[in-house]
């Protein structure tokens, strides 16, 4: 396999060219041919003139690349190895919706040969890939694993806006439906991933530790937040008490903030579901879940106090919410928590003006109903700083005081400001 993909006999295809597909698509089109796949034309031409949709990617990163880009399944049945990399969210009641990852083995179905592999990347609870995708593939292609075709898993870990912990400097996770195919995954995947390769015991084991990756992190910022709520009671700033803290060798340096983006806000309940379904209700992964999806409206009733006790009509108040993205420094707004501090201050009947240096201002209103404000006012009430552009760590003192009234308060959810506000109330998480 490895040979024929160096040697360009046979193609390597990724479905789904997202924040994940097209950063793994354009590493591998660097060594080998590739097929990138995706269902959206409108994306699909974009990425033929060398544009990213997600505006991860700048145009130099097309260059070089061995790559066709095509919504084709005739295209896509000219590959020999398949990677799918769709996305796994939630619905409303945070239950996995696995329709895209389904589609995709629907597709994978229709276009796979004898020979063939499929390695997925998209987040999934432990037993998803075998369980829940291989019957749908093995009812299209009418072939069977380990006998016609082979399968595995190999989670993915890009973190969108983070140009330090690219594909290639990762440590990749693989697994195979058996010791061959574990060891033909890892080779390929070698072509492009200097860190190193860690080979799973099987695929279960890969898509369990994808989930406790981001379990782990939720839990710990939930942690940080149940104590920031605490702290407020106390009046002690809890970055000043993260300081100290920090100070002791084997302190795990977490900090209270919005939790949400396609990983940390989502994966838990892709284990909790799924633990559900074995008869075990979890304690500890949903205690952290409700406290981390509970911080919007706290966040929002923080503000709203303030506005009671200092404005003389709180329906005429104005609200600056500053950031709307998932993260800093990206233009992604998936599962953005900023939705929740916007729709609870709504709920009180307040005025919410939303900015964001980012942000797609038709996306926002498509997804969210809100959408960016193009003129800010001088006269806000409050101002909050939900995420931490790095545009927003060079404002100061005088700039707040520039657009907020002398009574305002400035509420810094992530500390950027801290010691740094003079003229108006301050406060952070």
């Amino acid at each position: 396999m490895l040979s024929s993909l160096i040697n360009k006999q046979e193609k390597l295809a990724v479905i789904g060219l997202g924040y994940v597909g097209l950063p793994i698509a354009l590493a591998f089109a660097k060594k080998i041919s590739v097929i990138g796949f995706d269902i959206n034309a409108q994306r699909i031409a974009m990425m033929q003139n060398g544009i990213d949709p997600s505006n991860e990617l700048s145009k130099d990163e097309f260059v070089g690349c061995d790559i066709v880009f095509t919504n084709s399944l005739d295209e896509l049945k000219k590959a020999k190895f398949f990677i799918v990399a769709v996305p796994t969210p939630v619905d409303e009641h945070n239950i996995p919706y696995l329709i895209p990852v389904l589609k995709a083995s629907e597709t994978i179905g229709k276009v796979i040969k004898k020979g063939d592999y499929v390695v997925f990347e998209s987040t999934v609870y432990p037993g998803c890939t075998e369980e829940d995708c291989l019957p749908v593939i093995e009812k299209f292609s009418a072939l069977k694993n380990i006998i016609d075709f082979k399968l595995g898993y190999s989670p993915e870990r890009i973190n969108p806006g983070d140009k330090e912990h690219s594909l290639a400097n990762i440590i990749k996770v693989v697994s195979g439906c058996d010791e061959d195919s574990a060891e033909v995954i890892a080779n390929v995947y070698s072509l492009v991933v200097k860190a190193g390769i860690h080979k799973a015991s099987s695929i279960k084991v890969a898509e369990a530790a994808k989930i406790i990756e981001n379990t782990q992190r939720d839990l710990n910022i939930g942690l940080m937040n149940e104590l920031s709520i605490i702290f407020d009671k106390m009046n002690i700033n809890t970055y000043e008490v993260l300081e100290a803290a920090g100070t002791k060798w084997n302190f795990l340096k977490f900090s209270p903030g919005l939790v949400g983006g396609h990983c940390i806000g989502v994966d838990p309940y892709y284990l909790t579901y799924k633990a559900s379904h074995l008869g075990y209700t979890s304690k500890i992964i949903t205690a952290g879940r409700v406290t981390n999806d509970g911080m919007g409206k706290h966040v929002a009733e923080k503000v709203l106090m303030h506005l009671l006790e200092n404005s003389d009509n709180v329906r005429l108040a104005k609200v600056l919410v500053m950031g709307a993205t998932f993260k800093e420094n990206v233009t992604d707004i998936r599962n953005s928590k900023v939705k929740d501090v916007v729709n609870s201050l709504k709920s009180f009947h307040l005025n919410v003006h939303v900015t964001d240096s980012y942000a797609d201002s038709d996306e926002l209103k498509h997804e969210y109903g809100f959408e960016l404000e193009k003129n800010l006012a001088n006269d806000y009430d409050a101002v909050i700083i939900t995420v931490p552009h790095k545009e927003y760590k060079k404002m100061d003192d005088a700039y707040f005081a520039s657009i907020t009234k002398p009574n305002a308060l400035i509420a810094d959810l992530k500390g950027i400001y801290r010691n740094k506000i003079s003229s108006r109330k301050y406060w952070s998480l």
